[in-house]
């Protein structure tokens, strides 16, 4: 039967394993063992079709030095509206400061209390900070932050300055589809990828999730929010994803593919 590949994360895209060559090789070795036992004599490559990969991210975030063949389609993020939420505290923005997101992600949040410490410590006097932290996490949030388990991402995007994430791809393309310059900490799976490749674009200062400083979150952040260079990049790259069409470009190829 055809089949498609939905590719939700670009490090797989830049092999991120290139570096490693025996770990590569061991894991192609795993998936072609596997169709053997499945008796199938001549293995395909399991992760990425023959006939269609599509790739929620455009080549001006992952880098232009790889080259990928013409089934290989760029539609940027594929964004949907979500349930608005009642709840957010949005007559809490101050429209008179800059405003930053920090974030860990569904993922991260256990790990994060030193990390929002870090965070509450450097950057109360550089902008309101909206921290996404489940109670008890953050001990001394900043005067006039917002504290919450839970809130309505891409509808706060367009309110932001600078996101602070660890690099999940979900939230570094979102926060890109608004122009969003970032400081990414990443922690682990496909996240130092990622922030690999938004600091190669230009659009964010990676810094240490495990060893950092409040002088260093500060700096990065104060940088990403006062050099024009890196909102320049993060537009540019938001320009590259409005080009690519998004979920309904995916969609079309899909129905190309079946017509």
């Amino acid at each position: 039967m055809p089949w498609v590949t939905s590719a939700t994360t670009s490090a797989e895209l830049a092999r991120s394993l290139r570096d490693l060559p025996k770990v590569e090789e061991w894991i192609e070795q795993l998936l072609a063992g596997f169709q053997r036992e499945a008796g199938i004599t001549d293995p395909v490559e399991l992760r990425f079709s023959d006939l269609l990969v599509l790739c929620f991210t455009t080549t001006e975030l992952i880098g232009s030095e790889i080259s990928f063949p013409d089934h290989y389609v760029f539609t940027g993020p594929a964004m949907t509206t979500r349930p608005p939420s009642p709840l957010f505290p949005w007559d809490r923005l101050d429209a008179d400061r800059r405003r930053v997101l920090v974030s860990l992600g569904s993922l991260n949040a256990e790990v994060g209390k030193r990390f929002f410490g870090v965070a509450s410590e450097a950057l109360g006097d550089v902008a309101q900070l909206i921290m996404v932290a489940p109670d008890g996490m953050v001990d001394h949030p900043p005067a006039g932050s917002i504290v919450c388990e839970w809130l309505p991402q891409l509808d706060l995007l367009p309110h932001l300055d600078a996101v602070v994430s660890p690099a999940g791809h979900n939230t570094v393309v979102e926060a890109l589809a608004f122009g969003l310059p970032q400081v990414v900490a990443p922690i682990r799976d496909d996240q130092p990828v990622v922030a690999q490749q938004i600091e190669a674009a230009g659009a964010a200062i990676r810094v240490r999730f495990g060893r950092l400083r409040s002088h260093e979150l500060r700096h990065a952040v104060s940088t990403v929010l006062d050099d024009p260079s890196y909102r320049l990049a993060a537009e540019r790259i938001q320009r590259s994803f409005v080009s690519a069409g998004g979920a309904s470009a995916a969609a079309a190829h899909l129905d190309g593919l079946v017509a």
